[in-house]
């Protein structure tokens, strides 16, 4: 009788992001601690990281540090097998070039599709050389990978394309894997656990503001369902979506999360990884809290509030990076500066201020904003505002302005690697 299959699924590390300029070197340790520590307390033989290992295609040295060490410590463990795919924030080509040296530590990379999609079938086995595991690594698909640019397509036809074109190679990809598992029943008499990993937009999927996911996908048709994963998946471990949630309702077909919240509107909510215990073909899941490394907060309100919201956290006398909204009436004034008088000497820090009557300030034609009140895609749409660029247009720029960025993201590295 075999012993039942421990796995810890997790995803969207994002090392080397920072937050408003800070840098978050120490939270991404801390948690690839917790993570090495949890993988030999709760005995997982396997660990899935389902894309976005890094937030940039160029990451520090230091972001790479932490990458490697981590898989060095993993790889004395009780953990048999690491299987990595691309996200979208990844460099394909950087992931995969040690891929073949990184085998020798029983770690799996696939960084971005080939030709073959049998590349992405991978059959796991047990230390005595028995399969135990059949997964269908599937990285981040480009459309560039999986669809035919075509003249004069609109918007919504190429957003329809990149959906059919998901679909389609999942589709290959899972018939493979099942045509193995069939062997393998035919070979051992044993049913294997299929699982399938992916790094996508699941439709109907939770996003918050300020998590680097939200605004690229709100209304995007190139968003799938969860029938893209077979009927005799065991589990789909998934990556993209910061928010720890379940797709269509399903407890095997999950995004695991980010460990680290990206952005405040992730203040509070409470981080995890899953572990799945497979007992034959059957998933169990459980969701294991990540510690919270850096607590943030945001607070809201008028001035008085805000003021009053401050002081009750520096009587808290912890580490706590925060976001400040003015809301309601009153001018700004010097909140600034009666802020830093309050937070001096303590363990506070504001990143963030933001006027959140910016808008309604808009809507009467006022022009008081300043570019703090601004994000990058704020300043991008008043370009497209002043160069009076048509309606139907704009779409089309927004989604290639949101691609361009997630590209070139890299400065921060760079940036690093002089101080």
């Amino acid at each position: 009788m075999r012993t039942p299959l421990r796995i810890l699924h997790t995803s969207d590390w994002h090392l080397g992001r920072g937050l408003y300029g800070r840098k978050r070197y120490e939270e991404f340790e801390a948690f690839l601690s917790w993570l090495e520590a949890t993988i030999r307390r709760e005995r997982a033989e396997v660990l899935l990281v389902a894309g976005d290992v890094f937030d940039s295609t160029a990451p520090s040295n230091r972001a790479q540090a932490l990458y490697y060490t981590f898989l060095c410590r993993v790889a004395g463990s009780c953990c048999r097998h690491v299987v990595l795919i691309g996200g979208n924030h990844d460099s394909p080509s950087f992931l995969d070039a040690p891929k073949e040296l990184l085998r020798a530590l029983r770690v799996h990379v696939v960084g971005a599709i080939s030709g073959d999609p049998a590349e992405e079938v991978l059959l796991l086995r047990d230390e005595a050389g028995a399969p135990e595991l059949l997964l269908c690594a599937v990285p981040f698909l480009r459309d560039r990978d999986i669809r035919t640019v075509e003249a004069g397509e609109s918007p919504d036809e190429k957003e329809r394309k990149l959906a059919q074109g998901i679909r389609d190679h999942y589709a290959q990809v899972c018939s493979l894997a099942e045509r193995r598992r069939e062997e393998v029943r035919a070979e051992t008499g044993e049913e294997l656990p299929l699982v399938v990993m992916g790094h996508l937009f699941a439709a109907g999927g939770e996003t918050v503001e300020g998590d680097g996911v939200r605004d690229f996908y709100v209304g995007s048709l190139s968003a799938v369902t969860s029938s893209i994963f077979p009927e005799s998946t065991s589990y789909a471990a998934l990556g993209h979506l910061h928010v720890p949630q379940r797709v269509d309702g399903s407890e095997r077909f999950r995004y695991s999360g980010s460990p680290l919240p990206m952005g405040f509107g992730e203040a509070g909510r409470e981080k995890s990884v899953c572990l799945v215990e497979f007992a034959g073909a059957a998933a169990t899941v459980t969701l294991l809290p990540v510690p919270c490394f850096r607590r943030l907060e945001r607070l809201r309100g008028g001035r008085k509030e805000i003021l009053s919201g401050v002081e009750r956290l520096a009587a808290e006398k912890e580490s706590i990076w925060l976001e400040v909204v003015l809301e309601g009436d009153g001018a700004v004034g010097d909140l600034r500066e009666q802020l830093e008088e309050v937070t001096a000497g303590t363990g506070l820090e504001i990143l963030r201020m933001k006027d959140g009557r910016m808008l309604e300030r808009a809507l009467e034609g006022l022009s008081e904003e300043t570019l703090d009140d601004l994000d990058e895609e704020d300043v991008f749409g008043r370009c497209l505002e002043s160069r009076r660029i048509p309606d139907e247009q704009r779409p089309e720029l927004l989604r290639t302005y949101r691609e361009t960025r997630a590209s070139l993201d890299g400065e921060d590295s760079r940036a690093e690697e002089r101080t």
